[in-house]
């Protein structure tokens, strides 16, 4: 009865419902032809590649971006395109397509044809400076948008005029519906051949999962197929970089899953973008050398371990900060800026601050006496609406919902914390209240096997398909000890039923060690040197 109460959660209620969503297929994917843009976007694709146009992809350095370059380079190339790529320095460039870079890479390239992915949407002057000297722009993205630029194309599921049902995707599954369309214009032109034959896009589902899972948009519909078959595709390790990425990742346990993307292999990608330049993600996405993918992988994880101390050190300097002067969390955001905060880190020290203190957080780089920030909520407050209702105050901005990032010049600051403040005022109060939602009270006596089987089969988890968090009452802790940097290792019993290991990340020092009245959990197998074992993970306990 667990996995059926499960289901009904995720608003799956049907036999045919369940069924795609235990096991979902390619064959289940949704036709995107009908995306505004798509059709005009693919055949100017198409000529590019037949007239031997030279073609440059313009991506965004995070994960999705990446993924999203190295996704179009592959396919084009094996189509016999002209093609190269070029990505932003973070700190040098900042983010998305823009003049300089229209005037220093893309006219002195004397390309052809520019296709932005994962950004471009808010580019109108980089666009028409390019159309200006007759380039043509094509953009595919997935960020919120206002109004449609001058491009030649904008392929982008959240444009106003756009009811195809695509709004979900990340800006890699964007592109690969691109490329299955393109595929498809490419057969009713005879483009295949025997010396090119008619690729089978699974093999490129691979970089879509990883890019898919890191940019946490929701885990439903192409998405989950996406994600399902991508995993699939790894486990295979036909690529080059991503066996690689994985060894050097530490990940000993066999099969690949969503939570090694998120908590392993995407932040790695990532860190290139945040502390060097993310163009080395997509040399190591694209290489069939495993020893080069090797020595980026090393690096990849000097690099990963820099942006850990880095951000830990502007961490604590921020909690030391509100430690003495408290009267900061008494405003509905955090908006705090210094000019020796790391931009490339300020993401997820924001991120970490807006799960600690249950509120949005705007942290500002002030270095060079230029204002440049990242922005993360919580579910009610609409970060990329607030921040429009600012915009006076900003240079640019950019995001969705839930993440975003601006410039500012550093003497607006001050009256931009207000006017934010101001924005947000009018939300219901309980948004600020954070809950822990239960999906099942669930006994100690009724856990077992087939359901741990279940909940896995109910992976990869996510944005809109969040792990399962049951709740269990009289809890007795038989024995206790801490392991590693304060986790909590105990084996529980509830009432006089059957023993279960658990382990509490993190734990509260001040929790009791004796019983808890009542315990927010989730439920793993733990497998350990070739056996699995049941395992909980406490949450909350009360």
């Amino acid at each position: 009865p667990v996995t059926p109460a499960l289901l009904s959660g995720r608003n799956i209620a049907s036999k045919e419902d369940a069924q795609r969503f235990f096991f979902p297929a390619l064959s289940h994917l949704r036709h995107p032809f009908s995306m505004s843009g798509m059709e005009k976007a693919v055949k100017r694709i198409a000529a590019a590649i037949w007239d031997k146009e030279k073609i440059l992809i313009f991506g965004d350095y995070d994960v999705d971006g990446i993924t999203s370059t190295a996704l179009f380079m592959e396919f084009l190339t094996y189509a016999g395109a002209d093609v190269s790529f070029y990505i932003p320095h973070r700190t040098k460039e900042g983010y998305d397509f823009n003049v300089d870079q229209v005037l220093g890479v893309v006219l002195p390239g004397e390309f052809d044809l520019v296709i932005t992915v994962d950004c471009g949407s808010t580019r109108s002057e980089a666009i028409q400076t390019a159309k200006d000297s007759d380039i043509d722009v094509i953009v595919t993205d997935h960020h919120t948008i206002r109004e449609v630029p001058p491009a030649f194309a904008v392929v982008n599921p959240k444009r106003a005029d756009c009811k195809a049902g695509f709004g979900h995707l990340a800006g890699v599954g964007v592109v690969f519906s691109i490329i299955i369309c393109l595929r498809k214009y490419l057969r009713e032109i005879n483009f295949w051949n025997r010396s090119r034959p008619e690729p089978n896009l699974k093999y490129f589902c691979d970089l879509v999962a990883l890019g898919t899972i890191s940019d946490m948009v929701p885990l439903v519909k192409e998405n989950r197929i996406f994600a399902k078959a991508g995993l699939e595709v790894i486990n295979t390790g036909k690529r080059a970089g991503i066996s690689e990425l994985i060894k050097a990742s530490g990940i000993k346990n066999g099969k690949i899953g969503g939570d090694d993307i998120s908590f392993r292999l995407g932040p790695r990608l990532n860190a290139a973008g945040r502390l060097a330049h993310a163009g080395t993600c997509v040399e190591l996405l694209l290489t069939k050398d495993v020893k080069k993918a090797g020595e980026i992988s090393q690096y990849l994880n000097i690099i990963n371990k820099k942006r850990q101390n880095t951000e830990a050190e502007i961490l604590k300097h921020i909690l030391s900060h509100i430690e003495k002067h408290p009267e900061i969390l008494e405003k509905k955001a955090l908006v705090l800026a210094h000019p020796n905060w790391h931009i490339g880190v300020l993401g997820i020290v924001a991120s970490k601050l807006t799960d600690k203190f249950f509120r949005p957080s705007i942290l500002i780089s002030t270095k060079n006496n230029v204002g440049k920030g990242s922005a993360r909520s919580i579910p009610g407050i609409d970060l990329h609406k607030a921040l429009y209702a600012c915009s006076g105050f900003l240079e640019k901005f950019g995001g969705h919902k839930m993440a975003a990032g601006l410039t500012i010049h550093p003497e607006n600051i001050d009256a931009f914390a207000a006017a934010f403040e101001n924005a947000i005022a009018g939300a219901d109060p309980h948004v600020f209240s954070k809950n822990i939602e239960i999906d099942y009270i669930l006994n100690f006596d009724d856990i077992n096997k087939k359901l741990i089987d279940e909940l896995e089969n109910l992976t990869p988890f996510g944005e809109a398909n969040p792990e399962p968090l049951f709740m269990a009452e009289d809890i007795k802790v038989s024995s206790w000890s801490i392991v590693g940097k304060g986790h909590r290792r105990m084996i529980l019993r509830q009432g006089s039923g059957k023993p279960l290991n658990s382990i509490w990340f993190d734990a509260d020092s001040d929790a009791p060690k004796d019983a808890f009245e009542k315990i927010a959990f989730r439920l793993q197998w733990n497998r350990w040197n070739g056996t699995k074992t049941p395992q909980i993970i406490i949450e909350h306990v009360v």
